[in-house]
């Protein structure tokens, strides 16, 4: 379900924007979504931890699960989206986003990369 854009979350003086905010009725979660202009910064990792850290703490019901963090930027360099995520206990994601719609011979090649990478971890 959409709950709403510019969802201000205030910490102590301070006022801050989630981008999106989305609940997932089958997981019982709220989805946060920051989108970024610029390539992934470890800037906005924290940023998105700290609004979710918000909505476990003061959102949430107490039937909810934690809420995930999805941020869509125009570039991501792995080794700084693997340094900038890892450790953290948040759900918290990190994606590239692209301006236009791939067409079906990109997808299908994107998901085939997928799915190789996701079956030789099987086999580790």
């Amino acid at each position: 379900m959409f709950v709403g854009t510019q969802q201000r979350v205030t910490l102590g003086n301070h006022h801050y924007y989630v981008d999106m905010v989305f609940y997932n009725k089958i997981l019982r979660s709220y989805v946060l979504i920051e989108l970024k202009t610029t390539k992934l910064m470890p800037e906005a990792v924290g940023q998105l931890n700290m609004y979710l850290n918000y909505y476990a703490s003061e959102v949430n019901d107490s039937d909810d699960n934690p809420p995930i963090g999805i941020i869509l930027c125009t570039d991501k360099n792995s080794i700084d989206a693997e340094y900038a995520l890892g450790g953290l206990s948040n759900n918290l994601f990190a994606s590239k986003y692209v301006l236009y719609i791939p067409n079906k011979e990109q997808l299908i090649a994107e998901v085939e990369k997928v799915l190789e990478k996701w079956h030789g971890s099987e086999e580790d």
